[in-house]
């Protein structure tokens, strides 16, 4: 793979600590080169003239497809609460995510 590693190993190193991945010497590397690819090709794009084109967000033609929100008497409570693993006053009781 021939770059001018845009990019370097340290900058793969903060990202990857952001996103929380460990990554090998040999995956940092590899990382480094095929971002710092990217990066070249985006280049190539820059240099294309797009003067009288018109800006777009997409080109399928679909279209957001909704739906009335309709409340629906439902049968399954009690269904659904036998399932749960803990359960307090027909409320599930999962583990606290604070510390008091």
């Amino acid at each position: 793979m021939i770059c001018n590693m845009m990019i370097s190993i340290e900058e793969v190193r903060k990202i990857a600590d952001l996103a929380r991945i460990k990554l090998t010497a040999q995956e940092e590397k590899r990382h480094a080169e095929t971002i710092s690819t990217v990066l070249e090709y985006m280049k190539i794009l820059n240099e294309v003239d797009t003067t009288g084109i018109e800006l777009t967000a997409q080109v399928t033609g679909l279209e957001n497809v909704s739906r009335s929100d309709i409340v629906e008497k439902s049968d399954t409570r009690a269904e659904l609460l036998a399932q749960m693993p803990k359960t307090k006053m027909e409320e599930l009781v999962v583990p606290a995510v604070f510390d008091n």
